[in-house]
């Protein structure tokens, strides 16, 4: 890394950092020293979020609705007006339940359009922000762009079905990923690609399925945050392309 590089201060974007996850990480590479981009897709209304960005002005708020290639661009040209690169990318936003769309248990609950909207916030979402902020990431030595899949992504791991749309579009979000690390490893210096599983975090994505689980298996979102962003902070070229638990163990495609 030139001295250059070295007194720069780091530039983290969190896309999906209203709340949950993505609003934790925001709120911990902010303590670590990284100048914070965090995007949502209504910033008026995210207040958790503009507090902080009150409190620490290092933060910055940006809007881009992931389900919105315009939007995407949008955002990617408001972070260039803002900083010239970015040295880490997490994608956190992601589709599970909402009001009465709740995830398929049987194939006779399956609808295109949930399918549909579950690839595009999933899959298709993180894919074209890799687009449009590849420009921004290559210009830093070493960027990491990680985007948080599931265990419930692995098709080898599967052993229980149901779930078909947040299954199959995690899955091809590990894809997407994958291809990523392949393509972006040629580049000059290459950029890092993970698919991380955070395990099973106090959300509100994950809280209506929690109830039978032993709490001891639960992290605050604090905790869930922090250990993504320990494996995001150590990785090295040789993880890219790594489907990685929340533990730092490999998961099955």
């Amino acid at each position: 890394m030139s001295s250059e590089s070295a007194r720069r201060q780091r530039v983290a974007f969190v896309q999906g950092a209203s709340r949950g996850i993505g609003l934790a990480m925001v709120r911990q590479l902010s303590r670590a020293g990284l100048r914070v981009i965090g995007s949502c897709r209504s910033p008026a209304a995210a207040n958790a979020l503009n507090a902080i960005a009150a409190r620490e002005p290092s933060v910055e708020v940006v809007e881009l609705e992931v389900t919105s290639e315009p939007s995407i661009a949008r955002a990617a040209e408001r972070c260039a007006a803002l900083t010239g690169e970015i040295d880490i990318l997490v994608n956190t936003a992601g589709f599970l339940h909402a009001g009465n769309r709740q995830p398929e248990r049987r194939l006779a609950e399956v609808t295109s359009e949930q399918i549909r909207y579950s690839f595009e916030v999933n899959a298709i979402g993180p894919l074209l922000v890799a687009r449009y902020f590849e420009g921004l990431l290559s210009r830093s030595n070493g960027a990491v762009f990680a985007s948080l899949s599931a265990r419930v992504g692995s098709i080898g791991d599967n052993r229980r079905g149901g779930w078909y749309g947040y299954r199959a579009s995690k899955a091809a979000q590990n894809m997407f990923t994958k291809n990523l690390a392949i393509e972006w490893s040629r580049k000059k210096p290459p950029i890092i690609c993970l698919a991380l599983h955070p395990g099973t975090v106090a959300t509100d994505l994950s809280a209506p399925f929690s109830k039978r689980l032993d709490p001891n298996q639960i992290f605050a979102v604090e905790r869930g945050a922090a250990q993504l962003i320990d494996i995001i902070l150590g990785a090295r070229q040789e993880d890219s392309g790594r489907f990685i638990a929340w533990d730092g163990q490999d998961i099955e495609w």
